[in-house]
């Protein structure tokens, strides 16, 4: 009998010992909460982009850097305005630029802040029929908005004539000029976008690669209402979410310190580009004379998550910067 026993415990001697120990999992260092002061300005005249995962800004630019944002995605061939700058537009009814000499009468309108291809001010310029793509080539009207300080930017006109091989083509015009430029937009595939600058008649690249960054803080046309109920269109300073693979939602019941990883609730989560937004801060003062100050909304939490699939939580701390001028936003974020 123990000769039996003993070889059935040799074999199990033999793969036990085979066997690896488990590998130690070192726990994720969720790092100390950081703060952050953006610099758009007195003046907003700034888009910064952020990157939560680095602690930095990504890249910067003016608003005025450009006119037309196009979709850089695959398969997309959305065009927007450039909202930062209160932007609108509208189709002429007419086909020949001839033909169009003011913008009176037009319903110029806006992009919507949600960024949905259904709410542009260009709406759709060409129709697939069966399998061929047949372009509207109708004239429409841009209203270029205004710059920082106030001042209007002009109106163009423009006819989009085709998307071909990953490229825009079109032409515009000043209202009361003979003169036509003819324009392409390359896509790069790297960002959401790719833009135009009427001024500088070329491609622009403001935005960093989608993959290098959270948040654009940044200007924008918005929805707005009256006391009355009233919609009115309205440039507001805020924040965007990059629309890639990013996402979050606001928390107004949690103290911002004790939140963590358990509190995420995932069903709330949306990619729409201004859930951020304005309203983490709250206008005081007369509205009417311009005698007005900021508040920070201490009690918006927001929940974000990255590309990567990182948790954070970040909120407003600030609107102000150490001399006392307004338009350096300050967060105060932290991995969860």
């Amino acid at each position: 009998m123990k000769t039996k026993w003993l070889l059935v415990l040799i074999p199990l001697f033999i793969f036990t010992s085979c066997f690896k120990e488990d590998e130690k999992i070192v726990p994720f260092d969720r790092g100390d909460k950081i703060s952050a002061t953006i610099e758009m300005t007195q003046t907003y005249i700034n888009q910064v982009y952020y990157s939560l995962s680095e602690a930095q800004v990504v890249s910067s630019n003016t608003k005025m850097d450009f006119d037309l944002v196009f979709d850089n995605s695959k398969d997309g061939a959305s065009i927007f305005l450039n909202t930062s700058n209160f932007s609108t537009a509208a189709p002429s009814g007419k086909f020949s630029f001839g033909e169009v000499t003011s913008a009176a009468g037009l319903p110029l309108t806006f992009d919507a802040s949600s960024a949905n291809p259904d709410s542009v001010a260009i709406g759709p310029w060409f129709q697939i029929n069966e399998t061929d793509t047949v372009y509207n080539r109708e004239v429409y009207v841009i209203d270029r908005g205004y710059d920082d300080l106030g001042n209007t930017l002009g109106f163009r006109k423009i006819i989009f004539d085709s998307i071909s091989n990953n490229t825009y083509y079109f032409r515009y015009s000043l209202l009361n000029s003979s003169e036509v430029f003819s324009g392409i937009v390359q896509k790069s595939g790297s960002s959401n976008y790719c833009y135009y600058s009427f001024v500088q008649h070329a491609q622009r690249y403001p935005e960093p690669p989608k993959t290098d960054y959270d948040l654009l803080f940044t200007q924008y046309t918005t929805l707005l209402y009256t006391n009355d109920g009233e919609p009115y269109p309205y440039l507001v300073t805020g924040v965007l979410l990059n629309r890639y693979e990013t996402q979050a939602y606001l928390d107004t019941t949690m103290v911002f310190d004790s939140i963590t990883i358990q509190d995420i609730k995932y069903q709330l989560f949306t990619n729409r580009p201004d859930l951020i937004g304005y309203d983490w801060k709250e206008v005081l003062g007369d509205v009417n004379t311009g005698n007005v100050y900021y508040e920070i909304r201490p009690e918006n939490n927001y929940l974000i998550e990255d590309q990567q699939g990182f948790f954070y939580k970040m909120r407003f701390i600030g609107f102000y910067n150490n001399t006392g001028e307004k338009g350096f936003p300050t967060i105060e974020f932290q991995k969860l």
